[in-house]
């Protein structure tokens, strides 16, 4: 894979939606907002680097995994899409629906979306951050150090392992809900 060479550090959209939900996410909106954009980063230098992809992928991040403060809820897959679709309604952008809705309840899915180029990217970037590059689908591993020091995890993978632990002592038969093959 070539290698990207810049590292987008600020995006307008995604900003502004993650600011809307800013007083749900709580404390911890710093390593949630960090999160998406490394995930922006990692799917738009995966995707075709269209203005249009990074559009979808800006929405997608700010939505993917919002219904777990939002709805308080880890198996929070459809109700993100869910608050996705609501904000395209809003936006006059239906056309994107089904765009959105792919990346969003794809982005945990175990095997490859070979059907869906933006999709994989997105699930590819996801994987990436989850695993913390252990997982980095070809891209070189100084960039992805250049992007953890612009945006570092500010205790995201401590509040997944939190949230995982709460999550299977209510639901132990299905600790991890997320996730798709």
């Amino acid at each position: 894979m070539q290698k990207p060479v810049n590292i987008i550090a600020q995006h307008d959209l995604l900003d502004l939606l993650l600011h809307n939900y800013q007083q749900d996410i709580g404390k911890d909106f710093t390593a949630y907002r960090h999160h998406c954009y490394r995930v922006l980063n990692l799917a738009f230098w995966h995707s075709d680097h269209s203005e249009q992809s990074l559009e979808k992928i800006a929405i997608a991040c700010a939505f993917h995994d919002l219904a777990i403060w939002v709805c308080h809820n880890f198996d929070y897959i459809d109700p993100s899409v869910a608050l996705a679709q609501h904000y395209l309604q809003q936006q006059g952008l239906s056309d994107w629906s089904a765009d959105i809705s792919l990346l969003i309840s794809e982005h945990h899915k175990v095997t490859a979306c070979d059907d869906n180029k933006l999709a994989e990217a997105f699930r590819k970037a996801d994987w990436t951050d989850v695993s913390l590059g252990l997982l980095n689908f070809g891209l070189d591993r100084a960039l992805l150090r250049a992007l953890y020091q612009t945006f570092p995890t500010a205790g995201f993978h401590w509040r997944l392992v939190q949230l995982s632990a709460a999550h299977f002592v209510k639901h132990p038969l299905k600790p991890l809900p997320m996730f798709k093959w």
